[in-house]
């Protein structure tokens, strides 16, 4: 009973090897990617505490389609950069129109919330992050970098 975890996230990297830790680029410590995100309690509880997590800026690294069952479900590897000046790669596990799908592209930046308290490498996009408060994330980072 204790090891069921991660017996399913060995299965989950035998059947799906795209979606290993190693192929995400994460450390042992990365929880998986959950098979089906609305029947795992933990994924559920995760996802409402990244809706309010901190705004980060993330790069679009890589990306592996899970499903096509209506909207894709897309799991997007990026490298992100905090305010506070961490950087990690960061794993987003999100239900994207066809339409954004065509338009992913690496080197994309895209703002993202994570949860600073937990550091688990579960980011989710901030589609609700004002452009304002973007753009100022954005000039932080980039000031920070010139010095």
């Amino acid at each position: 009973m204790f090891g069921w975890k991660k017996k399913l996230n060995d299965l989950v990297a035998q059947l799906r090897p795209d979606l290993s830790r190693e192929s995400l680029g994460v450390g042992p410590d990365f929880p998986g990617i959950a098979p089906n995100p609305l029947l795992s309690r933990d994924a559920r509880k995760r996802n409402a505490e990244l809706r309010t997590g901190a705004l980060a800026l993330g790069v679009l690294v890589d990306w592996r389609e899970v499903s096509s069952d209506g909207s894709p479900r897309v799991v997007l590897m990026l490298d992100v950069e905090t305010a506070d000046g961490v950087s990690f790669r960061g794993i987003a596990d999100e239900d994207l129109t066809i339409t954004e799908l065509t338009r992913l592209a690496p080197g994309q930046t895209m703002p993202v919330r994570y949860r600073p308290a937990v550091m688990d490498h579960y980011v989710a996009l901030a589609r609700d992050a004002d452009p304002a408060r973007v753009q100022q994330l954005a000039d932080e980072i980039a000031s920070r970098k010139r010095t």
